[in-house]
This record gives structure tokens, C-alpha cells and sequence, in this order.
């Protein structure tokens, strides 16, 4: 997805973060069911209350509204308008930086990680309070009825939080969370990069609509089966004040739950990231001409 030098970085930010919010406002309610699924502990009669994506989907729908599959969209733009942006802005300098600016041919799949995972690490530490808040307001949903909502609105969750536990607390849950979106941010763009090069050298096959969805498919499927266990740490650490850090919380799941609950909402997270990643890389090609 290397993309013409005469684009600049504004311009590659503004394509990203137009296409990143537009994916996140399609699928927030697959994102939402996925982070309740994540949230759901094992009840002691074995029964859980979400079963499955559309299933949670209609329950929250039937429960809540259907507003409700929204709740968290406007932290979410937030987080998408920054991270979206700074993650793909800055993949090409950064992998420029590390392959040297003189350099001529195809960069190495490692150079492309190596890259990858920067620009992920540095674009979700600027954003990780929108990240917070959005998983904040999706996890209010879960609270029994008659009891007090903590926020209003998006507004209300960061002053409410900066408020009552800190400015810092903001950047709870920031270390699964770097190293969530660090991983899943590698393995988007280069499996995206990677696939895509591959499809362009079947024959018949031209860079397209088709091979743009394919290669975003191939792109979240990678990304959900590397990153789905820091994903559900940084959910369970951002939704619940139980757990003292990131290993707490490992050890603590992987003892009452068992292994299998770092991978809890996989298909949801699939449907959630195999769409998204289709929509985003879509736009984001389609969006890029206009700076051609």
C-alpha cells in the first residue's frame, strides 16, 4: 500500500482518518457485542447471558434499544479520527526511516512489521483516552437495571474520569493496549500489503474493488487471530477496576476462566475486524485518489 511520494502526510492522515471513521461508524455495533462478550464472566450455573455476535446484537437491541449497539460512537470517531490517522500516516515515513531514504526495490515483510508496529505503538498512546471512554460507556450497558449510570455522554466520561481517579487514569489499560494495537496494527498493514501483492501477481487480477476486499478480509482475519488474547486483557482492564495490571489480570482469568477466555468473543471479533478492515482499506484506496 506504498503510496505516491506527492501525497502528504496531511493528506494521507485526512484519507485515513475519514476512511477509519466511516468503517468504525458501520461496525461499532459488532465492536460493542464483542466487548460484552469479552466482559462476560462464566456464571456459576454455566449459563452465559450473550450468546454468540447476532445474538447479542438482538439481546442488547431488545434490552437496551438500538441506540444502544451505538453507545461509545462518538469516543470512538475520537479514537479513529487519531489513531486511524497517525497509524497509516505514518507507516510509509517510518518504514522510509528504517529501510533509508535512497533505498530502491521491494521492502521486506519484516521491514513492514517493524513499521507497523511503531506507528500502531506511538498512534494508540495519543489516543488511548478515547479508547478508554468508549469501552467505558459499551460496558455501562451491563449494569443491572435501576442502577445509576456513571456517565452522561462521552464529554461526561472524560471529565467524570479525570474528576474523580485522575488525569493520568486516562492512560489506564495503556500497556495491553499498545501492545494490542501494536500487534494488530502489524499485522493489518503488512498481511494487507502482503496479500494484496500476492493477489496482483494472479494472473487476471487487477488492484480493484475485489482485491482490496480480499486483501482487507486477509487482513483482519490475521489481525484477530494474533491479537485476540491482548485485545480481551485490555477490555477486561479498561471495563473493570478489579485487576492491579496487566498480569493480574492474565492470572486471574486464566484461573477462573481457563485459556480458552483470552480468546472470548473471536468471531465477533472477526465480523467486527474482517468488516472493518474491508470498509477502511476500501475508502481509504478510493479516498486516496482525490490527492493523486
Amino acid at each position: 500500500m506504498a503510496d505516491p511520494p506527492e501525497i502528504s502526510f496531511a493528506g494521507i492522515f485526512a484519507c485515513s482518518a475519514f476512511a477509519a471513521c466511516l468503517a468504525e461508524l458501520c461496525t461499532i455495533p459488532l465492536d460493542t457485542a464483542k466487548v460484552r462478550l469479552q466482559l462476560q464472566k462464566r456464571a456459576p450455573s454455566g449459563e452465559s447471558k450473550y450468546r454468540g455476535l447476532l445474538g447479542t446484537v438482538a439481546m442488547i437491541a431488545k434490552e437496551e434499544g438500538l441506540c444502544a449497539l451505538w453507545k461509545g460512537i462518538i469516543p470512538g470517531l475520537h479514537r479513529q479520527f487519531l489513531y486511524g490517522g497517525l497509524r497509516i500516516g505514518l507507516y510509509e515515513p517510518v518504514k522510509a526511516f528504517f529501510v533509508g531514504s535512497s533505498y530502491v526495490g521491494d521492502v521486506s515483510i519484516f521491514s513492514k512489521i517493524l513499521a507497523a508496529l511503531v506507528t500502531g505503538a506511538i498512534a494508540i498512546s495519543v489516543a488511548n483516552p478515547t479508547d478508554l471512554v468508549k469501552v467505558r460507556l459499551q460496558a455501562e450497558g451491563k449494569l443491572p437495571s435501576g442502577v445509576p449510570r456513571r456517565y452522561t455522554g462521552a464529554l461526561n466520561a472524560y471529565y467524570t474520569i479525570v474528576k474523580q481517579e485522575g488525569v493520568v487514569s486516562l492512560w489506564t489499560g495503556l500497556g495491553p493496549n499498545i501492545a494490542r494495537n501494536a500487534i494488530i496494527n502489524a499485522a493489518e498493514l503488512a498481511s494487507y500489503d502482503h496479500v494484496k501483492e500476492t493477489i496482483l501477481n494472479i494472473p487476471g487480477f487487477t488492484d480493484n474493488v475485489l482485491t482490496q476486499v480480499l486483501a482487507g478480509l486477509g487482513a483482519g482475519f490475521f489481525a484477530v487471530c494474533i491479537g485476540s488474547p491482548v485485545d480481551v486483557v485490555k477490555s477486561r482492564m479498561m471495563g473493570d477496576s478489579i485487576y492491579k495490571g496487566t498480569l493480574d489480570c492474565c492470572f486471574k482469568m486464566l484461573k477462573t476462566e481457563g485459556l480458552f477466555a483470552f480468546y472470548k468473543g473471536f468471531f465477533p471479533n472477526f465480523g467486527r475486524l474482517g468488516s472493518w478492515n474491508v470498509l477502511m482499506f476500501l475508502t481509504f484506496e478510493q479516498v486516496k485518489k482525490i490527492f493523486i
